[in-house]
């Protein structure tokens, strides 16, 4: 079957999220000992994943302002384990720490919350299984927000202190000016499809995932991205072809992509730093 060029391939999913941060040290040390990162490498960037995926690279910019309250960027980077036994792992690292911000069952998966030393969200979710996966009237994804059982979810645990590997990226959540000119780019000039949309967030994916980007105005921001935090996110293509038929929509939306570290970048309506590799 072809994949229709005017939408992203399934295929597509998210590499790496760079932040800016004033002390890459106490933020990495964090990364590592609550979510469970690897350092891959040290110094300028410290660059963080599984062990096997580099996942978050770590900037350090001490004499970059905060990010200012009415700014659009980041709400959460998302890590999705790879199995429940991973997430109740993870849960008694971030309760060990006293960080758990919350912990909620979306019905496409369970996920815990956090925030790093600088302010920036963290989730760390697993996913249930597709099969188990609602779908609502209009075709879209059934997504909620409920209580979880945390009780059972620390009967899962192993005592691993890292996580394991095949660790990734699931999703970025972002906190944009415009919901409306966040669907323009993500859905129709970007190519993902629309799979959930709630009061004041859209979710949106490649194929027919729950979310690879979420957007949404809950904290009312007026501004576009600026300060330190999310630097840049990146998405990867499963072949060229994909990337210049992104990269061709992009245009014709009127958004250019410049070449940049083997693919290209572009950004959104609000300054956030997409960076679009085969």
């Amino acid at each position: 079957m072809t994949e229709n060029r005017d939408r992203l391939p399934a295929a597509t999913r998210l590499g790496r999220v760079a932040l800016t941060v004033a002390d890459t040290a106490r933020v990495a040390e964090f990364y590592e000992s609550v979510v469970g990162l690897v350092v891959h490498e040290g110094g300028e960037p410290t660059v963080l994943g599984d062990g096997e995926t580099p996942l978050l690279e770590l900037h350090e910019d001490d004499a970059l302002p905060a990010r200012p309250a009415d700014a659009a960027g980041l709400f959460h980077t998302a890590f999705r384990v790879p199995s429940r036994a991973a997430l109740g792992d993870a849960l008694a690292r971030i309760e060990a720490a006293g960080a758990l911000d919350g912990a909620s069952d979306h019905l496409v998966s369970e996920a815990l919350y956090c925030t790093d030393p600088e302010g920036n969200g963290v989730e760390v979710y697993c996913d249930r299984p597709r099969g188990e996966w609602g779908e609502t009237a209009d075709g879209r994804v059934e997504m909620a927000t409920e209580p979880l059982a945390l009780a059972d979810l620390r009967a899962a645990a192993t005592g691993a202190d890292r996580v394991p590997a095949g660790t990734d990226v699931g999703h970025v959540h972002l906190e944009v000016t415009s919901l409306a000119d966040a669907r323009a780019f993500y859905d129709g000039a970007l190519g993902m499809t629309l799979r959930a949309a709630y009061d004041g967030g859209r979710f949106l994916a490649a194929g027919d995932y729950h979310h690879h980007v979420g957007a949404n105005v809950w904290g009312r921001r007026t501004a576009p991205i600026e300060g330190r935090g999310l630097a840049w996110f990146e998405l990867l293509f499963p072949d060229a072809a994909s990337l210049e038929a992104a990269t061709d929509r992009l245009a014709a939306a009127g958004h250019a992509a410049e070449p940049a570290d083997g693919g290209v970048t572009v950004t959104d309506p609000d300054g956030i730093t997409l960076r679009l590799r085969a």
